[in-house]
């Protein structure tokens, strides 16, 4: 029979145990005391965090305050539409032309702010002026404002596919074609951005298939549009499914006892913490994000983790991909995006692993870089405002193109295909503090 293969800890563990039997043996009986002491803390530890259910007064009291909350968001985003409207329109009374003020989506119009923790969008800004050239595209610009006035009042939304085929009863200033559309509504969500209005809040919904999944001790608070009511959505009776993210989550509102929210990029790791229950064993909130977060996962996330007070902790795959897209989107936004980035981002995510110094500590099976992982990790180094600004990153990437390789989350089933839950995350959970920022 072949001798089953040992792992790093139970390496660890044999060697502790040969070296020093005499020890564990006289020790044994503190040992026991000790955890009986410790039992009855932790015991009152975790009474204290687990809430009474909320009663249906509770309930229908928060869900009146999203509500409230909500609606005044809309009286906001409806005067915000109007103003810009209006000084158009004043603008043409006096003869004058009129021009419209966005700000520029660029790199080189972003700063990363380390006091906020996420990328800003910067003071720069194009101007579109109607003129005879422009004036097709400053209709359109006009329309789409329009048709948000319009979905705000009307409580109802539309997917940048439903704004296209609006636009066709626009007469003249309809569009040809998505992209055309597409990059109004981004000009016109940058506009509003500065006013502390979302494209959500415009009532603008992308057309993304897959906002992310959700599994743990969490309670969804989700009004219904029409009627109101309240309905309730506990995370922790899907089966073996999980509770899908909505494109829009301004509405939602929750409750929990859980400790912390694991973002997990790979639907694999997701499915096998879910369907073992690993969210009952450590108290936490899973949530799949299913590669690079789409904007409804980004926020239900920064939003769960504001209203609750939850930490959140990012477990990825250890490559630049993973670290320089997945991870850095997630907490800090991109920089093409970086006016969303008050609104999307989530500056307290820390990054639990996969890490650099992981694969050398459980001896991860690994694949080599790759020509455009080693470029991504380069620019990362070079450009990105946030590696830059935090030395821990600069080591981290730097170590990783050492070492020239790159590993997957799901190489931790070397050692078992549960070594992940029994041994990797208890493990790494115990020293949160030296999470990578």
């Amino acid at each position: 029979m072949t001798a089953r293969k040992k792992t790093p800890a139970k390496k660890k563990a044999a060697t502790r145990k040969a070296t020093g039997r005499k020890k564990a043996t006289t020790k044994k009986a503190a040992t026991k005391k000790a955890a009986a002491r410790k039992k009855a803390p932790a015991k009152k530890k975790a009474a204290a965090r687990k809430k009474a259910p909320a009663s249906e007064a509770d309930v229908q009291k928060r869900a009146a305050e999203v509500r409230k909350k909500a609606e005044k968001m809309n009286a906001i985003t409806v005067a915000a539409i109007q103003k810009t409207a209006q000084g158009v329109h004043q603008r043409i009374s006096r003869k004058g032309k009129p021009d419209l003020h966005f700000p520029i989506r660029s790199l080189k119009n972003v700063s990363y702010s380390q006091k906020r923790g996420y990328f800003e969008i910067g003071r720069q800004k194009k101007t579109r002026t109607l003129t005879v050239n422009t004036v097709k595209n400053f209709a359109q610009t006009l329309r789409m404002m329009g048709l948000s006035k319009e979905l705000v009042e009307g409580n109802d939304f539309a997917t940048k596919r439903d704004a296209y085929y609006q636009s066709k009863n626009w007469e003249e200033a309809k569009f040809d074609e998505q992209p055309e559309s597409d990059t109004v509504m981004d000009d016109i969500e940058a506009m509003f951005s500065m006013q502390g209005v979302s494209r959500e809040q415009l009532r603008f919904v992308p057309d993304e298939a897959y906002n992310g999944s959700v599994a743990g001790q969490l309670i969804v608070l989700d009004p219904d549009r029409e009627t109101g009511e309240v309905e309730r959505i506990d995370c922790t009776r899907f089966g073996s499914g999980a509770y899908s993210i909505p494109s829009s989550v301004e509405q939602l509102s929750f409750e929990t006892d859980a400790r912390f929210i694991l973002a997990i990029e790979t639907g694999g790791i997701f499915q096998r913490l879910q369907s073992h229950k690993y969210w009952r064993t450590a108290g936490c909130i899973l949530v799949s994000m299913g590669g690079v977060p789409a904007r409804a996962c980004r926020r239900f996330i920064r939003k769960l983790s504001d209203d609750c007070r939850l930490p959140v902790y990012a477990f990825v795959d250890c490559d630049p991909y993973g670290i320089s897209n997945i991870y850095r989107t997630l907490k800090v936004g991109s920089g093409n995006a970086a006016h969303l980035s008050q609104f999307f981002c989530v500056p307290q995510a820390r990054f639990l692993g996969v890490t650099p110094s992981d694969i050398r500590e459980y001896d991860l099976p690994t694949h080599p870089l790759q020509p455009v992982d080693i470029k991504r990790a380069k620019d990362a180094l070079k450009n990105d405002p946030f590696f830059k600004t935090h030395r821990p990153w600069q080591r981290a990437i730097n170590q990783l193109l050492k070492m020239g390789v790159r590993a997957e989350q799901q190489a931790l089933a070397k050692w078992g295909l549960n070594y992940v839950i029994e041994e990797y995350l208890p493990r790494k959970l115990s020293e949160t503090k030296k999470f990578l920022p």
